[in-house]
């Protein structure tokens, strides 16, 4: 599975921006996807993910009711909507997918996931 992010980009606080993760590959072996974000210095952290089928989603508190997950199964594409974004949304964002299917509560482990996009940066200014 190949995963291709992109969306990333400079917005102002309180603006929103959406990303978007093409899967390609044997995307079908990868029920569960996720986005997680890394700034420098500081380990990769969970932000969101979703489980296909059922649509199970699971947030960080620190972006839960701003952002939202979503998958497009006919496009193997998976979205994070980003909304009301604060200067701390700042980070290089990832997405990933799991080849098993995780339950609600494994969806937070990085080592979980084992396919990786190659991050795209969101910057968000004051």
């Amino acid at each position: 599975v190949q995963l291709q992010a992109s969306g990333g980009g400079v917005v102002q606080g309180g603006g929103s921006l959406r990303l978007s993760c093409v899967a390609s590959g044997r995307t079908s072996s990868s029920p569960v996807m996720g986005w997680f974000r890394q700034v420098p210095g500081k380990e990769r952290e969970f932000v969101a993910a979703i489980r296909w089928p059922g649509s199970s989603r699971v947030y960080a508190d620190s972006v839960k009711g701003r952002f939202t997950i979503s998958r497009d199964n006919a496009k193997n594409t998976v979205y994070l909507q980003m909304s009301t974004l604060k200067v701390e949304d700042t980070a290089v964002y990832y997405c990933a997918a799991a080849e098993r299917s995780l339950i609600t509560s494994q969806f937070r482990i990085v080592a979980n996931y084992d396919y990786w996009g190659q991050g795209t940066l969101v910057t968000v200014s004051s």
